[in-house]
């Protein structure tokens, strides 16, 4: 059975693109998510299997919407996708629960790679 996916990015046209990548891949978009407080409410209807992840969003940041899905289910399987490629902001999504680290723009190769193996 495909792995279904919740998308979270302020930015339409980025949903837009991981959900063609995602798709062709095998995987099932769920939903799509604006902010961390949309995802957090969406993770919680919908528990997806794999979750990617923002990190500068309104309403509700990546990494606190993070937190959150983690306090909701510790097994959450959160991939961080974001343009904010700094090393603080990489440590510390993934000390807040996240799997996996992918700076935008990103190659489409690489976010099948980290969909199969955060997903195994």
């Amino acid at each position: 059975m495909a792995k279904t996916v919740l998308i979270t990015d302020d930015t339409a046209f980025m949903r837009m693109t991981l959900r063609n990548v995602i798709e062709k891949n095998g995987y099932t978009v769920v939903g799509e998510a604006s902010d961390g407080e949309e995802a957090v409410a969406l993770y919680k209807e919908l528990k997806p299997d794999l979750v990617t992840m923002d990190i500068t969003m309104p309403k509700m940041d990546g990494i606190t919407a993070i937190k959150e899905i983690m306090k909701i289910d510790p097994q959450a399987k959160i991939i961080v996708c974001s343009a904010m490629g700094q090393k603080p902001m990489v440590i510390e999504a993934l000390s807040a629960g996240a799997k996996d680290f992918l700076v935008k723009p990103f190659d489409a190769e690489r976010v099948v790679e980290s969909l199969r193996k955060i997903g195994s």
